[in-house]
């Protein structure tokens, strides 16, 4: 920890090997297990692929406007801290906030996700501890809160103890879930027979099917700019990792879609994704090698998904609360840095207690707040490429160590891109918006914000210069003023 002038830094750990597996291990989390097949019998094999390169390419127009702006302002926040710059206190307060709904929502899903994950791993071995009660139609267990709330535990400790402790089982974990995704690709090409590849296509709607499912497999490489801070690389070299993370996330979800199609003759794929007990990849690699074993060491690998996700956005939300702490727009407790280990600790320990209590909601509401999360993501997108075009215009000696091509047209592009993921979630042409529930949580979260926002104006932290604000956000290597 440092403390220029009162304002508190975070410490820089962070290398190369910590940021790259920080941002794909975040990206790559648990869904690609469970709808890997789904999108092969929705797109076909080709049609799924050329979705999730089509995704890719969407994602890395958004993300050039994040390589470009972190290493130019390479401070916690991120989103906060780019929107600031181009547009001032309000737009800033209301991107840090969307974005903070966009971590917390998928944290708190990680739980029960790796509740489920073990309950597929050992089915029928573990004790359910009875049923605790009922809500919104999904039972609550013992067994489900007791794995869901310890896990919790564990991640919180793991953050708590600075962002090195939090990359070195990051890292640890993504190479884990690699190695069991390489082993699935080789042994489904291996033994599995081309034939199976059919159909190569589908039709339209299967096509838009998969192309709607991809924006939420891509979310996880804006956890960058909130670590930026803490890294110690080059700051040419932030942008390159953030592009090089986004490729690998694409290369990864198509050659699983490669080693399912592969594998698995058509009709056996179709029982599988129409199988509400089944987990489609790990039975694909069970199939390929003849051994139910293998569906498991499948699990264990996506597993490692779970908690390098779950890792990656307790790390974006404490460093968005951080940051708006340090800046006086949330209280000041949660701009502490713990004196040892350089992390933001009250911030993390408020992340930690939401993913702790998070289970008590059971399944189907966190799937509501994952929904409406997902939305606070995109909405984020958007005002980064919307400070991106505003910064060329405004700040056109702002120092950028990684500069993109095409500078402006590839920010006109990005709010394209933003502005078509938030179309998405809009019941006007998507055949999955959000629910009316959903919308209610999105527009809680907003009224929330507000409250707090008019509160933080009206109390000490409303009395802070705007001279103050910018020292804060920025500290003296960046301030304008």
């Amino acid at each position: 920890m440092s403390s220029n002038g009162g304002r508190q830094e975070l410490q820089k750990t962070l290398n190369m090997k910590d940021v790259l597996a920080l941002a794909f291990g975040t990206m790559i989390g648990w869904g690609w297990i469970m709808l890997a097949g789904s999108w092969v019998g929705n797109g076909g094999t080709v049609g799924a692929i050329l979705a999730f390169a089509l995704g890719g390419i969407m994602s890395i127009f958004v993300g050039l406007t994040y390589a470009e702006l972190t290493p130019a302002l390479p401070l916690a926040g991120g989103e906060l801290v780019f929107s600031y710059r181009a547009m001032g206190y309000n737009a800033s307060w209301f991107t840090g906030w969307m974005i903070t709904l966009a971590y917390l929502g998928v944290a708190a899903w990680e739980g029960p996700a790796l509740s489920n994950a073990l309950g597929f791993l050992f089915s029928g071995l573990l004790p359910e501890l009875g049923v605790l009660y009922e809500l919104q139609g999904s039972e609550v267990t013992g067994i489900f809160l007791l794995i869901g709330c310890v896990g919790a535990v564990i991640m919180t400790l793991i953050n708590y103890r600075g962002a090195k402790a939090s990359a070195v089982f990051q890292t640890t974990a993504t190479v884990a879930m690699a190695i069991g995704g390489v082993a699935f690709f080789v042994s489904g090409t291996v033994t599995g027979d081309i034939t199976n590849l059919e159909p190569m296509f589908t039709d339209g709607k299967g096509f838009v099917a998969v192309v709607l499912a991809v924006p939420a497999m891509f979310v996880g490489f804006d956890v960058i700019p909130q670590a930026a801070e803490e890294m110690k690389i080059p700051l040419g070299k932030i942008g390159k990792v953030m592009i090089i993370a986004i490729v690998m996330a694409a290369t990864w979800y198509i050659i699983m879609i490669l080693g399912v199609a592969m594998s698995t003759p058509g009709d056996v794929l179709a029982g599988y994704n129409a199988d509400p007990d089944a987990v489609p990849v790990a039975n694909c690699f069970a199939y390929a090698l003849g051994s139910p074993i293998f569906g498991k060491i499948m699990i264990i690998a996506a597993m490692c998904g779970i908690l390098t996700s779950w890792n990656g956005f307790i790390v974006g939300a404490s460093r968005v609360i951080f940051s708006m702490a340090r800046a006086k727009m949330l209280p000041g407790i949660f701009a502490k840095v713990h004196p040892k280990f350089g992390s933001p600790v009250a911030a993390i320990l408020l992340v930690g207690i939401i993913t702790v209590l998070s289970p008590l909601l059971g399944k189907s509401a966190l799937g509501w707040f994952v929904n409406a999360a997902a939305f606070g993501t995109v909405v984020a997108y958007f005002m980064v490429s919307l400070s991106f075009i505003i910064l060329k215009k405004k700040e056109p000696d702002l120092d950028r160590p990684f500069k993109v091509k095409g500078g402006m047209a590839i920010g006109i592009l990005a709010v394209v891109v933003a502005l078509f993921f938030c179309s998405l979630y809009l019941p006007i042409y998507s055949p999955t918006p959000l629910q009316p529930i959903e919308w209610c949580l999105v527009g809680g979260w907003i009224v929330l914000g507000i409250i707090l926002f008019v509160a933080n104006k009206m109390g000490k932290n409303g009395k802070v210069t705007k001279e103050e604000t910018e020292y804060l956000l920025f500290g003296d290597e960046y301030k304008r003023f």
